[in-house]
C-alpha cells in the first residue's frame, strides 16, 4: 500500500461502523485497503490503501461520513512523518487574534475584529489591513501589550504538537503576521525553535500607530518556509505547515503537506488537508504518531 487515509474523530467517539462505511465506499471505487490500524482507539485510525488517488479517497470519505464530525486526511505513505513544522500563531497555535485583544483596550474591538475577519477571509489586502488596524491603536500605552498577554489562550493540542515533534528531532517555527511581542512569549512557552513576526513601532512608551517596515505578510511565510528548509537541510517534502487565514495559503501550498486548521472557507477549500473538528494533535495523527508517543 502506498497511501494512507487518516480518520480523526472526537475523542473516544470514532465509531467502527463509520470506518466500515468509509472502507466500503473506497473499495467500491476500486481501492485496495489494509485492515484499520488504530493510532488512538476510537479517536484516530489509519487506513492504508492503493488503487485510487489521495484526493479522491478524501472526497469519498467525506461522502461516506456525511455530516458526522470526523476529519479525513489522505497522503502518500512514504515520508508522512515530517522534520519541519511552520505554524501560524493567531487562531492556530493560540485561540486569540491579538490585535482584537489590543482593540479591547480602547473599546474598538468590534471595529478592528471586522477588518481582521475580512483580511483572513481574503477580502482585503493583508498589508493594507494591518496598517489600518494598527493606525487605530495610535497612542495606546505599551502596558496594554503585557496586559493582553494575560488573555492568551493556547490552542488545545499545541503543547503536544510542538513537544512531540521536537522530541522526534523536528525543527518547529512560529511564523506570524501578528507581532513579535507575542510570538517571542509563545515561542518560549511552547518550545518553538524560532519565531518571526511584525513589529509595532513604539515611541515615548506608546504605540505610534505604525508597523515597522517591511511588513511580513503572505509571501513572507512561504519565504521563511523555504529559508528554513535550506538552513536546516530539510527537503520541502519533509515539511508540514498549518494556518487558518488567507495569508497562510502560499505556505500551505508550498509545504510537503499544508493543513488548514479550523480555517476560513477560502483556505479550507484550497488546502491539501483540513482539520475542521479535531484539535492540534490531529497534526500528529496525520503524521502517523500514536497517542502513546505524544509528549506533553
Amino acid at each position: 500500500m502506498d497511501k494512507v487515509l487518516t480518520l480523526i474523530g472526537p475523542k473516544s467517539q470514532l465509531d467502527e461502523t463509520q470506518i466500515s462505511e468509509v472502507i466500503a465506499t473506497l473499495a467500491g471505487m476500486g481501492a485496495k485497503i489494509d485492515p484499520p490500524y488504530w493510532l488512538a482507539y476510537r479517536t484516530a485510525v489509519d487506513l492504508r490503501f492503493s488503487g485510487i488517488e489521495c484526493e479522491d479517497s478524501r472526497e469519498l470519505a467525506f461522502e461516506a461520513l456525511g455530516d458526522i464530525a470526523v476529519d479525513a486526511v489522505a497522503q502518500p505513505l512514504l515520508g508522512r512523518r515530517k522534520r519541519l513544522l511552520v505554524a501560524d500563531m493567531e487562531s492556530t497555535i493560540i485561540e486569540n487574534e491579538m490585535l482584537d485583544e489590543l482593540a479591547d483596550e480602547v473599546g474598538i474591538r468590534d471595529q478592528i475584529a471586522e477588518i481582521t475577519a475580512r483580511a483572513m477571509n481574503g477580502e482585503l489586502d493583508f498589508d493594507d489591513a494591518i496598517k489600518e488596524r494598527v493606525a487605530l491603536l495610535a497612542g495606546l500605552d505599551i502596558g496594554a501589550i503585557e496586559r493582553t498577554k494575560k488573555s492568551i489562550r493556547i490552542m488545545p493540542g499545541a503543547k503536544e504538537l510542538v513537544a512531540t515533534m521536537r522530541t522526534n528531532d523536528a525543527y518547529c517555527a512560529l511564523v506570524s503576521g501578528g507581532f513579535s511581542s507575542y510570538t517571542a512569549d509563545i515561542r518560549d512557552q511552547l518550545g518553538f525553535n524560532f519565531h518571526q513576526a511584525n513589529q509595532l513601532e513604539i515611541a515615548d512608551g506608546k504605540l505610534t500607530g505604525q508597523v515597522i517596515e517591511p511588513i511580513l505578510g503572505r509571501n513572507a511565510k512561504k519565504e521563511r518556509l523555504l529559508a528554513l528548509c535550506k538552513a536546516q537541510n530539510i527537503p520541502i517534502e519533509a515539511s508540514i505547515t498549518v494556518g487558518d487565514g488567507a495569508n497562510d495559503l502560499t505556505m500551505l501550498g508550498a509545504a510537503g503537506i499544508g493543513v488548514a486548521y479550523h480555517a476560513k472557507p477560502i483556505v479550507a477549500r484550497e488546502a491539501a488537508a483540513r482539520i475542521d473538528h479535531g484539535d492540534l494533535t490531529a497534526l500528529l495523527y496525520l503524521q502517523g504518531y500514536r497517542d502513546d508517543e505524544f509528549v506533553s
